[in-house]
Order: structure tokens, then C-alpha cells, then sequence
């Protein structure tokens, strides 16, 4: 299940880790400003191709970013 509250704290988080602005990531993403601001408060979502997108942005994997996994370790290549 995606946790809103999670998801706005991470997301933050590996931001100001990475030293990345707001603007840098809006810029990339090709969004306004104040998008991810509502991102980085939990009072918007992205939608599932830009939650996919932050997740390769940042090298984590989507189950952590939306709170599903506490393991940033992205998993590569065929599950079956």
C-alpha cells in the first residue's frame, strides 16, 4: 500500500541528501516548482511514471520510496 506520509519524508530526505533543489528536480521531471513542494508535504502524489522515475533519479527502489520496503537496494533483472 502507498503511504502518502512516507513517501513525502523520503522523497525529501534524499533530496536534501543529495543537495538537489526543488527547482533541479522539477527541471528534470519536466513539472513546476510547487509540484514538488506538494510532493515534499505529502498534499499531492506523483503519478506512478514519475514515482518510477524519482525512484531511478535517486537509485532507491519504488517499495522504499512509497513505503512499502525499508531497503533502498534496488533489485535488477527477471523475477521468474
Amino acid at each position: 500500500m502507498f503511504n502518502r506520509e512516507i513517501f513525502a519524508e523520503r522523497f525529501k530526505n534524499l533530496r536534501l541528501e543529495k543537495s538537489i533543489s526543488q527547482q533541479d528536480i522539477a527541471s528534470s521531471l519536466r513539472v513546476d516548482r510547487t509540484i514538488v513542494s506538494h510532493w515534499e508535504r505529502g498534499t499531492r502524489v506523483p503519478s506512478l511514471e514519475v514515482a518510477c522515475a524519482l525512484a531511478d533519479y535517486f537509485d532507491v527502489s519504488l517499495d522504499y520510496l512509497v513505503g512499502r520496503s525499508d531497503s533502498t537496494i534496488v533489485r535488477r533483472g527477471n523475477l521468474f
